[in-house]
């Protein structure tokens, strides 16, 4: 797994544009209360389900990995 340069900028731009889908979707609405983490999981999921993004094997997804896909994501948002 390569670490972006600027990956913590990313995740940002990824929740936050996750959220916008969701929302958009009308599949969710998040919380104030909710946890990056939380959103971080339910975003990948969400994504994979819609197949915009590949999912990892079920035993390699983590935090840090589900992270990391969204990150990579995000890089090709405009």
């Amino acid at each position: 797994m390569k670490k972006l340069k600027n990956e913590a900028e990313m995740v940002k731009k990824a929740i936050a544009a996750g959220v916008k889908y969701g929302e958009e979707r009308g599949v969710v609405e998040f919380e104030a209360t909710d946890s990056a983490n939380e959103k971080i999981e339910y975003i990948y999921r969400l994504l994979c389900h819609d197949k915009v993004i590949t999912p990892m094997p079920e035993d390699q997804v983590s935090q840090k990995s589900m992270k990391h896909r969204l990150a990579m994501w995000a890089s090709k948002l405009k």
